[in-house]
């Protein structure tokens, strides 16, 4: 058993997955509009306004899952008071911490929305309509997999430049719509009949790049991704519990985007440029140790993968809704990799794919 029902409900029919870490929903499911999941680990206090943010949604039928991964037993406690006596809303405690991938697949494959939203438990919806919103434009346009939210800083509505996941070029246009390859996970919507094609995110992964990865998997597949700059998500950009540069974060972030990179690759070599890149990154911000630890590891995540070629039209998409925005190599090389980490002695930069 991977997760325990502690309070609220699951929503009808699900209730025999509540053990199984499949992506695919009951088949005999009603169905609904959305599943909300928040995962969870102490920030209580930011957790609790998530909830009540998620639950304040209307004009929308949904289900709210929160799912904790490791919360103290005092805070794990405060969030079953918020669920009890209430059947929209269900918590849940893992048996460990998944990881972001690892927690979302298990805590999407509980309900059977047609729609999946993903919201930080440090983060709000801007407004009472945001789901419905993210819904509706799902809905519009069959072919989207994934549509990635406005993330702004709760306290003065600026973009969160912390979760900028797309090229600098296109931050003046972060109140508008553009396709693109990726979306952040802070506030997103997922189609789940892409989420059910593509087997939902990599637990493998376990923090950092999982949104990246399911993306490329759906543009393989002939789906697309947007970002919507009128859905907004407020985020309060917590301190506390979080992954640090200094702490594991760059590990994370070298190895899972090697081994991403080793994915569609058909050998390492190809894999090669970006690998030096990220070790002239890595000792140029005094992460010696993350950086040797990170390519052996990402080697090792990549055992027993069969490398598959992104297809001809997948590589369109990519270039015309990614690399066309980052500039000429010696731009990049300036801007992506001899710059500074974001947060770690750089005044302001954001967190775009690279």
């Amino acid at each position: 058993m991977t997760s325990v029902l502690i309070a609220g409900a699951l929503p009808t029919a699900s209730k025999p997955s509540v053990s199984s870490a499949s992506s695919s929903p009951p088949t005999d499911a009603p169905s609904y509009d959305a599943d909300i999941i928040i995962l969870a680990m102490d920030r209580v206090e930011e957790t609790l306004e998530a909830i009540a943010s998620a639950l304040a949604q209307d004009s929308v039928r949904r289900h709210v899952f929160v799912f904790d991964q490791g919360s103290m037993p005092e805070n794990l406690e405060r969030l079953c008071e918020a669920a009890r006596g209430r059947t929209d809303i269900a918590v849940l405690r893992a048996e460990r911490n998944f990881g972001v991938a690892g927690g979302r697949n298990r805590a999407t494959a509980l309900g059977h929305g047609r729609v999946i939203i993903a919201l930080d438990n440090d983060a709000e919806f801007a407004d009472s309509h945001t789901v419905a919103d993210a819904v509706a434009h799902l809905d519009q346009h069959q072919d989207l997999a994934a549509v990635g939210f406005r993330i702004v800083v709760h306290s003065t509505g600026q973009e969160d430049l912390s979760s900028w996941g797309y090229p600098n070029a296109l931050l003046p246009r972060a109140g508008a719509s553009f396709e693109t390859i990726t979306f952040v996970g802070a506030g997103h919507a997922i189609s789940r009949r892409a989420w059910n094609e593509t087997g939902g995110y990599d637990d493998g992964l376990f923090f950092c790049w999982e949104e990246f990865d399911f993306c490329l998997s759906a543009i393989a597949r002939g789906w697309r991704i947007e970002y919507a700059g009128d859905l907004v998500v407020r985020h309060k950009v917590s301190p506390d519990r979080r992954f640090n540069w200094t702490g594991t974060r760059w590990f994370y972030y070298m190895r899972n985007r090697l081994y991403i990179e080793r994915k569609w690759r058909s050998s390492w070599l190809p894999v090669a440029p970006r690998a030096a890149g990220y070790v002239v990154k890595g000792l140029r911000n005094g992460l010696w140790l993350q950086t040797a630890r990170a390519l052996p590891a990402a080697w090792r995540l990549a055992q027993g993968v069969t490398p598959t070629p992104m297809p001809e039209a997948g590589r369109q998409y990519i270039a015309r809704n990614d690399a066309a925005h980052r500039g000429s190599l010696r731009q990049r090389i300036r801007k992506e990799l001899l710059s500074a980490l974001p947060g770690h002695g750089m005044k302001n930069a954001g967190s775009s794919v690279s």
